[in-house]
């Protein structure tokens, strides 16, 4: 199966570094096709947010297992996805993640909607 893959996307600091602000791009999710959200742990601090608008009636979302951790071996996780809006966070992080940063999700039959991923910068910014 060829996932469709998005970014996690991270906020933008205004010139007084007081207030963060970031435009949403949303993906349609293809249901047959899963998401991958590429290096979806680069920031390693816990603020990773899936967020899911389930546009039909109540589904499920399977969060894969990763390959990178030996708490991989815990398996999947089946989250119940309300007709809505979701905000999810993981908790165990390196129980999903992959060996390249990323994460996989399926979404049950049927289930139509939009996706997108958002996180805080946890770096050290550049020196202007």
């Amino acid at each position: 199966m060829a996932r469709d893959v998005i970014q996690v996307q991270y906020p933008t600091l205004d010139h007084t570094e007081s207030v963060a602000n970031i435009c949403i791009e949303t993906k349609a999710v293809t249901q047959a096709n899963g998401i991958t959200i590429a290096e979806a742990f680069s920031n390693k601090n816990n603020s990773l947010f899936i967020v899911i608008e389930n546009t039909g009636t109540d589904s499920l979302l399977t969060v894969k297992a990763g390959d990178a951790y030996p708490n991989s071996m815990l398996g999947d996780i089946v989250i119940e996805l309300p007709d809505g809006t979701s905000a999810i966070q993981l908790q165990d992080l390196s129980r999903f993640e992959k060996a390249d940063g990323s994460i996989d999700l399926d979404f049950a039959a049927g289930f139509t909607g939009n996706i997108f991923a958002i996180a805080k910068w946890a770096g050290v910014r550049e020196v202007e």
